[in-house]
């Protein structure tokens, strides 16, 4: 058997918090570079379910720092999320590069909650050599709660209760953990959720995202790294179905606009889903920032996307393609006539549409980057109901080429203050017996101007594909998309959430005069 090269530390905290980390270390003299992961699931488990253990890092001649911050795992004081993570970044990384056996070099690892740990840290801290957050973002709206208003029904209660039931681990509460684990298992997360959060965490980031969404005044926290940290060696990994993809394509801006040079590779992965060549992509990196004795050369990288279609990577081009535009055309029967629902490249749109969401059975989510299935999915049942309007282009003449960030403006009003617009983008085979639905986008609109109408914009999640020669593009358009966001009541005296006696039947009526789809450049 392996001898043990771990072996558990205690930091004790200017205000006196203990927090607890694991180490490994490689079985040859150091000292050695530090890689440093802080995360609040327990450091045992070290993000195994999308990293390779810990001892696989060592075995490469790093020193491996799992951290339990504070509130979690073996780590003392109350776990109050994100706003915690500044002041006890900085006091890790002078306590590791300290560690006798750190050569002083530091990198940092970790996706999501752990990605964002990398990135806050108090006024004037040195940053390390290098970082690579992945699947993550820095505002709590747009990078971890909601899509276009809507909260992420099904990831957000789901992960909400995961943190509920860590604390009442620690409060040793098994029936509490018991009754949040259940609901999980069974399904009825779903109808339970907001009330088992209210119980068991009723401080928690989730609830309190969940609460925020509904109110008419928001005040969303948006984080903000030392601009010293942007300008760092940064290794960015996003994946086209992983609902924090405009969190990473943020840190990517924000990094060249502060002087730096990160890379960024977006593949074929969900959040918990990655490709296989993801940990030799990092190993690299670490590589050349902290065990090269080489000087290195400061130089741009090119971004590194995955072609959902051609499945094989490409750098990006969306700098060089000019932007198309597609219209929407219907005479009012694009919900039961498949034929009547047309995408026009370089047309206007014209005609109009009534589509009438009935909450008793609502439009279901399927794939994309919120439901609980995530990835490409064929759509193709769920195009056929008569509660979603589809619009089909007609048969592409030349293989045609999809890079960025699609964008669906249309005048929309309803009949009631409040609804909801589902909007999906697929790709269908020449006789259209299969809809390859490539990305989803949503948008929730609240009070009276629900009932004016009004041009509305539906922000997709970002795509790379070709389609081929005789293929065609489809927008469907829904009044719900469940379980991915909840649904919506039709007026804001009660919330969004499952189905129950206030939820209204919402006509939705679209004026397709200044309807207008187009993709928007990824990067640049």
């Amino acid at each position: 058997m392996e001898p043990k090269t771990w072996r558990d530390e205690t930091l004790v905290l200017n205000d006196g918090v203990k927090l607890q980390s694991r180490i490994w270390q490689p079985q040859n003299s150091g000292p050695w570079p530090a890689l440093l992961m802080r995360q609040p699931y327990g450091r045992e488990i070290a993000s195994t379910i999308t990293y390779n253990h810990p001892s696989w890092w060592a075995s490469h001649g790093y020193l491996v720092v799992i951290q339990d911050v504070r509130g979690q795992g073996g780590s003392d004081g109350d776990f109050t999320g994100f706003s915690q993570e500044a002041l006890d970044t900085t006091q890790t990384h002078n306590w590791v590069r300290s560690l006798p056996e750190c050569n002083g070099l530091l990198g940092t690892y970790g996706f999501s909650y752990q990605g964002l740990t990398q990135l806050l840290a108090e006024p004037n801290t040195p940053p390390p050599e290098c970082i690579a957050p992945a699947m993550t973002g820095l505002d709590e709206c747009e990078h971890w709660s909601c899509d276009g208003g809507a909260f992420w029904w099904h990831l957000g209660i789901s992960w909400g209760l995961q943190l509920a039931a860590l604390k009442a681990k620690r409060d040793k509460d098994g029936k509490g953990w018991n009754e949040i684990r259940c609901s999980l298992e069974d399904g009825s997360y779903l109808r339970k959720g907001p009330s088992l959060l209210k119980r068991f965490d009723p401080d928690g980031m989730a609830l309190n995202w969940l609460n925020q969404s509904h109110k008419s005044n928001k005040n969303w926290t948006t984080y903000k790294p030392l601009e010293s940290w942007l300008k760092q060696p940064i290794l960015l990994i996003g994946g086209w179905w992983d609902p924090h993809l405009r969190g990473v394509i943020d840190l990517y801006k924000r990094s060249i606009d502060s002087g730096g040079k990160p890379e960024i590779h977006i593949g074929p992965a969900t959040h918990l889903q990655w490709w296989d060549e993801t940990q030799l992509i990092l190993l690299e990196f670490f590589n050349k920032h902290l065990q090269s004795t080489k000087p290195q050369v400061d130089q741009i990288h090119k971004p590194k996307l995955w072609n959902l279609t051609k499945k094989k990577w490409q750098s990006s081009t969306d700098s060089t393609k000019s932007v198309n535009n597609w219209g929407l055309i219907s005479q009012g029967s694009a919900c039961l006539d498949s034929k009547d629902g047309i995408l026009e490249l370089n047309q206007k749109g014209q005609g109009f549409l009534n589509l009438v969401h009935d909450p008793w059975r609502p439009v279901p989510s399927i794939g994309g980057h919120l439901a609980p299935e995530p990835g490409l999915a064929d759509r193709k049942s769920i195009d056929i109901r008569s509660d979603v309007a589809v619009f089909t282009s007609p048969k592409l003449e030349k293989d045609f080429h999809l890079e960025g960030i699609p964008n669906l403006n249309l005048l929309v009003e309803a009949d009631q203050p409040g609804f909801d617009l589902c909007v999906a983008l697929s790709i269908t085979n020449q006789n259209e017996s299969k809809v390859l639905q490539i990305s989803t986008g949503f948008l929730r609109i609240f009070g009276p101007q629900a009932q004016k109408c009004v041009l509305r914009k539906v922000v997709l999640q970002p795509i790379l594909v070709d389609l081929s020669k005789g293929e065609r593009l489809r927008i469907s358009i829904a009044g719900s998309s469940w379980p991915a966001i909840g649904i919506n009541p039709g007026n804001q005296e009660y919330a969004c959430g499952c189905n129950n006696l206030h939820c209204k039947v919402i006509t939705i009526s679209l004026n397709l005069s200044n309807s207008n789809f187009h993709v928007l450049p990824l990067l640049s």
